[in-house]
């Protein structure tokens, strides 16, 4: 029997408690806000500590906290071994020291302190400043989430280099498009991604002089174009060690200038470099900060989300003012069960043990499948005695009571999926759907804080208080900015709308960035009130609630009207169908001159072959995928979950195709935050799309 057809077997409380506190007010009495956090309905906070107003002030008051602390953690990697898949495709596993003889050694984190930080940063800094580079012009980092990653940032913070950032998946002409919009001429990458995506576009970077490569080996860079130099990090950093070069004056920032431009993920076109500068993120820092309870020294968190995206950069930059320490990971060695983690080695959530954590819906929603299939596969009576512990924590969840028996008993292998010391959970990137939520607040023994912003607002926008245990809402206004709504009449929104205000949101404060680089069109999303506070126009809609917390129910860009008038949200269709055991990924699709929405479906692979087996479908994976009857099961499937869920029949696709195919960053279809790229996924599937609206 698969899974869907127990789903129904869990109870959720619909009323919690925690909503009856007062998150937000509206300032001016309106239903439309603007609305502020309780605490910051008088003025909104702009910096965590008097005078700490730019980036590099704020690592160096760390440093100077927290000198002989560990900051920054890199595992060793013992070795490395081929593994033949059953398909036929080769992963590379990673031995970690559970395979080791000498355990306690190999393997193990190793840590740099503040102060070895601040030191290594400082001599980077003043190594590219030998090379040429002026104050307030742009370095680029093109490189993944690791520590020489922040080293860069803080080098540049230090100098006044602003850091333009790229994320590492973008193909060549994103890279190339962000490198000459910004007239680079020095660059930070790995040796990896040099030789796999950078090297190949060098000819139409005209301007680039200098790569630097944060790899120790090799150490010689033959066959470059001439006028490139390559250098070792470590190289560059022995440059600026030396006496006479690190008694050279530097010129600090103003909180005015920039720090980063950062370039979005492209989820809906041309990547857009958004200008941050310092104060904009310090504000960010602050507000974030505030809703961490308990924030401290002894914290761990675990980085793993791209350092390009701004939720993985600003939660790290909070660990850094609070003086946590911060251990670096990877998707594909995240748990003990990842891709690129040998069987019976430790994954690095195992190894490190964190307390505080980001996370994208898609990553936990991946949990919760994983283990509700394990759920589906134990007897009847486990099965059944999980189900009485899920539902008597749930509800004891909902009175304010915790539950340490069920958690040791029952729930204490799962928490041990990421680690095991868990304490705070931060969502971001993306909705997180209620059925996620709930089974993180309640297995994995920790709150989850569903977080709402965007690149434009810096990360920061609401966060939801860690003992609200309400789903479907993002909590209320950060004490660093406030947020109104504003009438969108075409979609049928409007602040007058009962029970609660509806309209697009719209964020005003400190938090609230420079704009998009060189991009006049598109800036004006942004605009200055008449208390010369910025605001950013965010094309999502949104409902305030009686506690004054925000609810996001629609995006302009996700609205398609049919055929028939009816207005049809596809961000809602997939939230919803992604619950469904069956769905691994899946991307709804409409056209206007149609009468109906279709859907492009990436399956589970083991709850697929498990509806094969059933109905006797036979084939490989590929032609389960392209079997009209698999087609047919699934839709039925994801129809009835659909219609569970209330969703209107127009809503609901009627027809669908199976993608034998994961969606990954690497394959251009979803973002580096796991987003849908429209535009990529409607060329991917033209074909599908013209035989579904019956074109051929």
């Amino acid at each position: 029997m698969l899974l869907y057809c127990h789903v129904n077997v869990f109870y959720f409380p619909a009323v919690y408690d925690s909503t009856k506190k007062m998150k937000a007010h509206s300032v001016l009495g309106c239903p439309e806000g603007p609305y502020r956090a309780v605490s910051a309905t008088k003025r909104l906070a702009t910096s965590l500590h008097p005078g700490v107003d730019t980036l590099d002030k704020m690592f160096e008051d760390a440093a100077m906290r927290f000198p002989h602390r560990d900051c920054l953690g890199t595992r060793e990697v013992i070795s490395e071994e081929d593994e033949q898949q059953s398909n036929g495709k080769v992963f590379k596993k990673v031995k970690s020291d559970a395979e080791s003889v000498v355990r306690s050694i190999l393997g193990e984190y190793c840590w740099l302190s503040y102060a070895e930080i601040l030191t290594a940063a400082s001599q980077l800094g003043s190594g590219l400043a030998l090379l040429g580079q002026q104050p307030k012009n742009n370095v680029a980092i093109f490189c993944e989430t690791r520590a020489e990653w922040i080293i860069a940032a803080q080098a540049c913070f230090m100098y006044n280099f602003p850091l333009v950032t790229l994320y590492s998946t973008l193909g060549g002409p994103a890279i190339a498009h962000g490198l000459n919009e910004t007239q680079v001429t020095l660059v930070i990458t790995s040796r990896e991604l040099l030789e796999t995506r950078l090297k190949a576009i060098l000819i139409e970077v005209p301007r680039l002089q200098h790569i630097i490569v944060v790899d120790n080996t090799p150490t010689s860079w033959p066959g470059y174009p001439r006028g490139i130099s390559v250098h070792n990090m470590a190289a560059v950093q022995k440059l600026g060690a030396r006496p006479e070069n690190a008694a050279r004056e530097r010129k600090p920032a103003l909180p005015s200038d920039i720090a980063v431009i950062m370039y979005t993920s492209g989820s809906t076109g041309i990547p857009k470099g958004v200008m941050i500068s310092h104060s904009n993120i310090i504000a960010c820092i602050t507000g974030m900060a505030e809703r961490i309870p308990n924030l401290c020294e002894e914290d761990t968190y675990i980085g793993y989300l791209p350092l390009a995206h701004v939720l993985e950069l600003s939660a790290e930059l909070v660990c850094f003012s609070h003086g946590c320490r911060i251990g670096y990971s990877s998707p594909q060695t995240l748990a003990d069960q990842s891709t690129k983690i040998k069987k019976g080695s430790k994954g690095d959530a195992s190894a490190l043990q964190p307390t505080l954590m980001a996370a994208v819906p898609e990553i936990m929603d991946r949990i919760y499948k994983n283990v509700m299939t394990k759920v589906e596969e134990m007897n009847c009576v486990q099965r059944t005695l999980f189900i009485l512990a899920y539902n008597y924590k749930l509800e004891q969840l909902a009175k304010g009571y915790s539950t340490p028996l069920c958690d040791k008993l029952v729930f204490r292998k799962i928490r041990s999926l990421l680690g095991g010391r868990t304490r705070v959970l931060l969502s971001g990137g993306a909705p997180l759907s209620a059925t996620t939520q709930r089974f993180m607040n309640v297995c994995l023994c920790c709150p989850v804080g569903q977080g709402y912003g965007l690149t434009e607002t810096c990360g920061a926008g609401t966060i939801s208080e860690l003992w609200d245990y309400s789903t479907g809402r993002v909590g209320g206004p950060l004490v660093c900015c406030e947020i109104k709504l504003k009438d969108w009449v075409e979609g049928g929104y409007r602040r007058t709308d009962k029970p609660h205000p509806r309209g697009e949101i719209l964020i005003g404060g400190p938090n609230v960035t420079m704009g998009y680089y060189k991009n006049e069109v598109k800036n004006q999303d942004f605009f200055v009130d008449e208390n010369g506070q910025r605001w950013f126009c965010t094309g999502d809609i949104g409902e305030f609630q009686e506690d004054g917390c925000l609810k996001i129910i629609d995006r302009k860009k996700d609205l398609v009207k049919l055929q028939a008038g009816e207005y049809v949200s596809l961000g809602k269709v997939e939230a919803v169908l992604k619950n469904c055991p069956l769905v691994e990924n899946i991307c709804a699709y409409a056209n206007s001159d149609e009468t109906y929405v279709i859907g492009f479906v990436v399956p589970n692979q083991k709850q697929l072959l498990a509806l094969a087996d059933q109905y006797g479908i036979r084939g490989t994976w590929e032609e389960l995928c392209e079997s009209k009857a698999m087609e047919e099961l699934v839709l039925k499937i994801i129809t009835e979950a659909a219609l569970a869920a209330q969703l209107e029949r127009f809503e609901i696709p009627l027809k669908i195709c199976l993608s034998p195919d994961p969606w990954t960053p690497e394959t251009g279809l979803v973002t580096d935050a796991f987003k849908l790229k429209r535009k990529e996924l409607k060329t991917h599937y033209q074909d599908d799309i013209e035989r579904m609206y019956g074109g051929k």
